[in-house]
């Protein structure tokens, strides 16, 4: 990496985004305001969190989950455990010759539960099984079924209860298709053809259909000397998105061409009549030397009829991050929830709450703490789509300490309803979720 761009990409090693080593266990946590009683269960959220304190690029470090559990009005405890798969065991070994050893993931990007399990995620290699106290279980690889990597990005159908996912690889194929019962089965493994080798972070679902997003962030191991990693934007790939039922095949995909762009994250997708509406963080490019290009809101109104997408900018500000209740994935949804980026780097100096349908938000301001993902939790008792709360892991720097904040979605640009106060510092980090009392 050239000296310029290591020193402007060097923020993942200071400030909160620098690592902590020491793996804390804390109970009986300080609060101040009072929890709800319906709140039980465990907020988790995984970052990079490199164990020798370097790395070449804010992707690549070593999972680390922090929890809080939640149980009738009480904070019980806050943990922090690395992910103790086998790049973490062998310090020595080398990220990027792992790849093709499906076992050694750094399990630094997502946390989700399904079918019974808590399962870390990076999307190059295997999930990793996290026991309830945090600890390591093994890689999880569907009773010997998966054999390619899975993405940190899997949807959990809210109708069906079927975890739909994919992987991308360097070599054919360069995008598979998977899918999941409800009960944890791997049941279809689905090879789908695209050009070559890029990055795809995520995708899209609705009632009835996947939608792939193959974008110019193409594999390149010149990158490596530029961004820190083997991918490099190249707008001669082109841009599109792919429209396949959801027990479809390769041959069933329909490919819509857009205008070239990068997208990291959606909030959600929906089917309207024979119309599939997505929302998303949209940035004009990413991997680009010299380049900062902000993630703004857009949506995408692919016309299945005519053949066409519309592209629509619904908001300048520098959102990601977007989430929605889990109750509406891949369904229609009123709401979103995201974080609005500093100027100062990719952390969440407030929230925001968008109303789909009006245009609206409401701006829920941090005052000087750093948010990392909202993550919306539905009031079991409540019957709207807003009827809940919103949780985050909050850093203040006046402290040197962070907390999890606790909003009500009803009163979202209020002050917290409650703010569960950590011993230490959880330093900025990417995803994480709600894993319920009894998952």
């Amino acid at each position: 990496m050239s000296e310029a761009v290591q020193e402007e990409q060097r923020f993942w090693l200071k400030d909160n985004f620098a690592p902590v080593f020491e793996e804390t266990t804390a109970t009986d946590l300080t609060v101040t305001g009072e929890i709800p009683k319906a709140l039980n269960g465990r907020l988790l959220r995984n970052g990079a969190n490199p164990q020798s304190g370097e790395s070449a690029h804010w992707f690549l470090g070593n999972g680390m989950l922090h929890g809080v559990e939640i149980q009738n009005g009480n904070a019980n405890w806050y943990r922090n455990r690395y992910v103790k798969t086998p790049l973490y065991l062998n310090p020595e070994a080398d990220v990027m010759a792992s790849l093709g050893d499906l076992s050694m993931s750094a399990a630094n990007t997502h946390v989700v539960h399904h079918a019974g399990k808590i399962l870390a995620l990076e999307e190059g290699h295997w999930p990793f099984h996290i026991a309830d106290d945090l600890e390591t279980v093994g890689p999880h690889n569907y009773d010997g079924k998966l054999n390619c990597p899975m993405t940190a990005h899997p949807k959990i159908c809210s109708q069906t209860g079927e975890m739909l996912a994919f992987a991308y690889g360097v070599s054919e194929p360069y995008l598979t298709y998977l899918r999941i019962s409800a009960t944890g089965e791997l049941i279809q493994q689905e090879p789908i053809t695209v050009k070559g080798a890029t990055m795809i972070h995520d995708f899209n679902v609705t009632t009835n259909y996947v939608i792939f997003m193959d974008l110019p962030a193409v594999w390149n191991f010149e990158g490596m000397a530029e961004t820190g990693l083997p991918i490099m934007w190249d707008e001669s790939y082109g841009a599109r998105l792919g429209v396949m039922p959801r027990n479809g095949t390769d041959a069933d995909v329909t490919w819509y061409e857009i205008e070239p762009c990068y997208v990291y994250h959606p909030f959600n997708a929906y089917e309207d009549g024979n119309k599939i509406v997505i929302d998303v963080s949209r940035m004009e490019d990413t991997m680009k030397p010299g380049s900062n290009s902000p993630p703004l809101l857009y949506r995408w109104v692919i016309d299945q009829d005519k053949g066409t997408v519309t592209e629509t900018q619904k908001d300048d500000r520098s959102v990601d991050f977007g989430r929605v209740c889990d109750t509406v994935v891949g369904r229609k949804n009123e709401f979103g929830y995201c974080a609005a980026f500093s100027k100062r780097g990719p952390f969440a100096e407030g929230f925001i709450k968008y109303n789909m349908d009006s245009g609206s938000s409401e701006f829920h301001d941090l005052n000087g703490g750093q948010g990392s993902e909202p993550v919306f939790v539905k009031d079991p008792d409540g019957s709207a789509e807003d009827d809940g709360w919103v949780l985050s892991y909050v850093y203040q720097p006046e402290t040197n300490t962070s907390e999890v904040v606790i909003l009500d979605s009803r009163g979202f640009d209020k002050g917290p309803v409650a703010r569960i106060h950590l011993p230490v510092r959880v330093p900025a980090g990417f995803h994480g979720n709600w894993v319920p009392e009894g998952y």
